[in-house]
């Protein structure tokens, strides 16, 4: 199983859909297995939660520094 496959589908569902948000902020271990469709050792699953948080964390990062950058250039 290639986790960073995983990552990136589980990623690009939550972010098209807000109850994916909020379950997977609630109850990640539960929002993942029902995105993936599988359940998933311990180690793997949160392996796959961290690395959401952090693609996730990263993408809002990166959405508000873009709209600082249009923001300060008008």
């Amino acid at each position: 199983m290639d986790v960073k496959e995983q990552i990136k589908i589980a990623v690009e569902k939550i972010t098209k859909d807000g109850k994916l948000q909020e379950q997977f902020q609630k109850e990640p271990v539960k929002a993942l297995e029902g995105i993936l469709g599988v359940d998933l050792p311990d180690d793997v699953i949160n392996q796959v939660i961290q690395g959401v948080k952090a693609k996730l964390t990263a993408d809002t990062v990166s959405d508000t520094v873009n709209a600082l950058k249009g923001f300060l250039k008008k």
